[in-house]
């Protein structure tokens, strides 16, 4: 078991029951996110935690599967979607989610937490049906007050000492995010950063036709 999957296992409990940082934010993606799904539709989310936003959403899919490192995070998400038929979990990394292919892959506040942001695309993309559609949401703490930023860099090491950070947490900014999703091979539809201070860079990208 890798120090990430034992992080975030210990913190399972105490993270489903901590109250979400940014209500309106957090709606507004939702909402957003809710515009572009469709009852057909098969969707997968890396980085599900607790599954409470695969939960949120199940009633308007086919079907969603909510996969994650932690197996005590997935723990929780089973329980949460007790009665709905159509959500499944699956424990693993990014690169070892279901391959699908799926109609919509979501990725909700996970590509700060991994070590290679092109790699996460790539696998990510590979999971994404031909013209189906790729979420994201990132925050992005290069675009963040320089004496914030500073700050969380000074704090980093000393939580990670204590258990509170995990081993990884990397700085993207808007700009940056775009990018990478354009060159992971999709076409950006709509943008949005919700909060917009600092900015948690919101993205639904279609995945790009390989005839074009």
């Amino acid at each position: 078991m890798s120090n990430d999957q034992v992080f975030w296992n210990k913190l399972a409990k105490r993270y489903a029951a901590a109250p979400i940082r940014d209500e309106a934010a957090y709606e507004q993606t939702l909402s957003r996110v809710r515009a572009y799904l469709e009852p057909s539709h098969r969707v997968l989310e890396l980085g599900a935690g607790t599954g409470s936003t695969a939960v949120k959403l199940a009633g308007l899919v086919k079907s969603i599967c909510a996969s994650d490192l932690s197996s005590e995070m997935l723990e929780i998400a089973k329980e949460r979607a007790k009665g709905l038929d159509n959500v499944t979990v699956a424990v693993g990394a990014v690169e070892h989610a279901p391959d699908g292919p799926f109609d919509v892959v979501m990725a909700m506040n996970l590509f700060h937490l991994l070590p290679d942001l092109e790699a996460a695309l790539e696998a990510a993309s590979q999971r994404v049906a031909e013209d189906g559609l790729f979420i994201s949401k990132t925050p992005c703490m290069s675009d963040m007050k320089a004496w914030k930023w500073r700050l969380m860099l000074l704090a980093l090491p000393l939580l990670r000492l204590v258990g509170k950070a995990p081993s990884v947490v990397r700085s993207y900014s808007v700009a940056e995010m775009d990018a990478a999703v354009a060159r992971a091979g999709f076409d950006i539809v709509e943008t949005g950063n919700f909060p917009a201070d600092p900015p948690s860079r919101f993205i639904v990208a279609r995945k790009r036709s390989l005839v074009d």
